[in-house]
């Protein structure tokens, strides 16, 4: 059938007694009629059945005229049927149709019960670059639909200098309700906290947590004695694990006793319990120490608490830090596990006792080999303790896993070239390891690698000019030799290789230059 006869048997179709057959018309004329056949369907627009009418706005929307649609659709728009409203909004988008008529009806739709609608109403006026009314707009920040809010959010967001729409935000702020509320509170620059300072401190006492979350995040810049000890008489009083683990965070403070209690009375709540570990480890004083070496010994506990413990535990240094954190490399929770390693790497870092070193070297690195899957953050413990080389050398020429490969090779570069575990051999040497990784089969020993090499290079190590060995013998690393591995490695497929890769040019091309 040519188009003719169809728009033609179409147009007889409109006007049958049967609602499907009159439904097919209009959507049928809407792909295959021409322009003039728009103010067709605005007639139709009319149709008693709410089927025919969801159909005559589809029609409109696809024949592109907005001016035959501009009069019907904002009539549709408020139509009684959803899926109608739903349509006409729909279509006035396609359309492009503006002017206040359009508005207005885009406005009304913001409450429409129908979530698909409300987006539409957002996106029309999105488009049209106006809030519709102001207060709606606002209150959609806390819309249950995540595709609601976040328009609302992004056109607020748009239209920030507006003052009407600023005044709103930030009356919202100020007393809105729930997720609205939270919304308004992040939307606002820091600079407004001050203005809004009354309205925060009796917002530590609003029934949803989410707001008391909100409006703690948003105290945490400002240090006075009257924010601390608002929050501190918020602590006490409350009752959500959530809110009681972000009070606990910004109340963190060495040597304040009074955290004490309230970080003991969460310390058994699965949410706020990891928070009041590492609040007493900030407190550093006898007595909170004593309560992590509880914890840590209570197997009772949740895992993520006693492993809070332990990396507090690290970080106060205390004479038995060490000593306490060994055991917990092997305790049948991985999160405590991760907790030992944690802190036993602050150990490391804050500086071990000579009779330190040796026993957390050998059970680290034996845990790189245990336990691959956790090779990078074991690595990072490592970072700075010379006692380790010797095994990690071992480990870089001989671990079949690339993760391991790629976890250690970092960690043979020192912090300055008269490092212990250092000298000119050893050097040498290790920077031979690192050229050899260039070549690895797996591209995170390569990117490793490379990474260590520039760090080589920061130190001031100077690659000498290649020359000529006996066939017996391996050459010393080589600016030549590194230089066309690195050329190489240019155009490899991953992106953060490359990056790597240019750096290291860059420091052989100016070794002089800063670091």
């Amino acid at each position: 059938m040519g188009s003719e006869h169809q728009i033609a048997f179409f147009l007889r179709e409109l006007a049958s007694r049967n609602t499907q057959r009159r439904v097919a018309a209009a959507k049928g004329l809407g792909k295959v009629g021409r322009r003039e056949h728009a103010w067709v369907l605005a007639e139709t627009a009319g149709d008693p059945v709410p089927q025919v009418r969801e159909a005559a706005a589809i029609g409109l929307g696809r024949l592109g005229v907005p001016e035959a649609g501009e009069k019907v659709l904002p009539l549709l728009m408020g139509d009684m049927d959803p899926w109608v409203r739903r349509r006409a909004s729909l279509a006035a988008i396609h359309l492009e149709l503006r002017g206040d008529g359009i508005v207005r009806a885009y406005t009304k739709l913001l409450n429409d019960p129908e979530y698909h609608v409300r987006i539409n109403a957002l996106v029309g006026l999105t488009a049209l670059g106006v809030p519709g009314d102001v207060s709606t707009l606002v209150s959609l920040l806390g819309d249950p639909d995540g595709a609601v809010w976040g328009r609302a959010r992004s056109l607020i967001y748009d239209l920030r200098d507006d003052p009407a729409v600023k005044a709103e935000v930030i009356r919202t702020a100020r007393e809105g309700d729930g997720a609205a509320r939270v919304e308004a509170l992040t939307l606002l620059p820091r600079r407004c906290t001050e203005r809004l300072l009354d309205s925060l401190l009796a917002g530590l006492r609003d029934p949803s947590p989410d707001v008391r979350i909100a409006v703690a995040r948003r105290l945490s810049g400002v240090e006075t004695p009257q924010i601390r000890e608002a929050l501190a008489t918020a602590l006490d009083g409350e009752q959500s694990p959530a809110v009681a683990a972000r009070l606990q965070h910004m109340l963190e403070q060495p040597g304040d006793q009074q955290l004490i209690g309230p970080a003991r009375r969460w310390l058994r709540d699965p949410v706020a319990g990891p928070a009041a570990a590492q609040a007493l480890g900030e407190v550093d004083t006898g007595s909170a120490v004593e309560h992590l070496r509880g914890v840590i010994a209570d197997t009772a506990l949740p895992g993520p608490t006693r492993a809070a413990a332990a990396k507090a535990i690290g970080e106060c240094g205390r004479w038995d830090a060490v000593w306490l954190l060994l055991p917990l490399l092997d305790d049948p929770d991985t999160d405590v596990q991760t907790g030992a390693v944690d802190g036993l790497g602050s150990a490391v870092y804050n500086g071990l006792r000579l009779w330190e070193r040796w026993p957390v070297a050998n059970a680290l690195v034996a845990r790189l080999t245990a336990d691959p899957s956790t090779a990078w953050r074991t690595g990072y413990a490592l970072i700075g303790l010379a006692d380790a080389l010797p095994d990690l050398r071992r480990l870089a020429d001989s671990t079949e896993d690339s993760q391991v490969r790629a976890a250690v090779l970092p960690l043979l570069v020192p912090e300055d070239l008269d490092g212990p575990g250092h000298g000119k051999y050893g050097a040498e040497e290790d920077v031979r390891r690192l050229l050899r990784g260039l070549d690895d089969p797996q591209e995170p020993v390569r990117y490793s690698a490379a990474v260590a090499l520039q760090q080589w290079l920061k130190v001031g190590f100077a690659l000498p000019p290649d020359r000529e060995v006996p066939p017996d013998r391996e050459a010393p690393p080589g600016r030549d030799a590194l230089h066309d591995r690195l050329m190489a490695l240019a155009s490899d497929p991953s992106p953060r290789l490359r990056q790597a890769v240019a750096a290291v040019l860059e420091a052989l091309a100016d070794p002089g230059g800063p670091n």
